[in-house]
């Protein structure tokens, strides 16, 4: 299950890759509006498909001949009450039809999400910024007790001894990037030896995954960037404590979250006409 996860991460990645591959350069928002349209149209189609269309018609058509009943006779208490008690259960019915393609959205949405994470949620490093790298033991796995080695690579000087807490079961070294590019954090157990990515100076609009994951699935689920460490480590999961990346506009900083939220249902409205979809 956790295998086909990673796969399923793996290959929507690479859809990703493409889409924003011309605007790594560019202006965050350049990407995130094209996401949000793109986005949008697809939960147009899935709606569409999935949704009894004639039903929704229907039900809409009967809430406003219901909302023009209350205006006819808003001097009749008892009309009145008896239309909004029709408007109650329009909407009730309303909702009834949309809850499966809401249902059937979920699954491209949580995916779509969990990538959009890896582009806007963080910021890489700029050349010379420190930053925390944390290794999260397993539950039951003591700090002090675990001897994890931390390797840098050239270009990465590690500025701290380990800093072990036994409270939170974390092992912490900090780090200082001091050349640009996407370096690689070896990790030594032992025997074993897993790794995590360091991105340092890459563009604008760059995949930067924070976490390395555990072999759970909801743990791959959420933290697609990196193949998850393997099961036999008494390591849960990896992180660089990267800056949160905002969008600018207007002098206000935006969490990437609610602009692509606010653009992909613009787009939805905006565009169901086109396609001919009741929603």
């Amino acid at each position: 299950m956790n295998r086909a996860m990673w796969i399923i991460n793996v290959v929507v990645g690479k859809i990703f890759d493409v889409v924003f591959l011309p605007f790594r350069r560019l202006d965050p928002w350049f990407g995130m509006i094209v996401v949000s349209f793109l986005t949008g149209l697809l939960m147009l189609f899935i709606f569409g498909r999935t949704s009894n269309q004639d039903g929704i018609r229907r039900t809409k058509a009967k809430i406003k001949a219901h909302l023009l009943e209350l205006r006819l006779y808003k001097e009749s208490l008892g009309q009145s009450l008896r239309s909004q008690g029709s408007i109650f259960a329009a909407n009730f019915k309303y909702i009834g039809y949309a809850l499966k393609p809401m249902l059937v959205m979920m699954i491209p949405v949580l995916l779509i999400l969990v990538q959009l994470n890896l582009w806007f949620g963080s910021l890489s490093l700029s050349a010379g910024q420190a930053a925390i790298v944390k290794v999260k033991l397993k539950e039951g796995t003591s700090p002090l007790r675990t001897d994890i080695r931390l390797e840098a690579p050239e270009g990465v000087d590690v500025e701290t001894p380990a800093l072990r807490l036994e409270e939170s079961r974390e092992i912490d070294w900090r780090l200082r990037a001091e050349k640009n590019g996407l370096h690689v954090l070896a990790f030594h157990w032992g025997a074993e030896t897993f790794t995590k990515s360091l991105g340092v100076g890459q563009y604008r609009l760059s995949r930067v995954p924070a976490v390395k994951p555990g072999p759970g699935f909801f743990a791959v689920m959420a933290n697609p960037g990196e193949k998850p460490l393997a099961a036999n480590l008494p390591v849960e999961s990896v992180e660089v404590a990267y800056f949160p990346q905002r969008l600018s506009v207007f002098g206000l900083h935006l969490h990437w979250l609610g602009a692509f939220l606010v653009l992909s249902i613009v787009f939805g409205f905006a565009f169901k006409g086109v396609f001919k979809v009741d929603i």
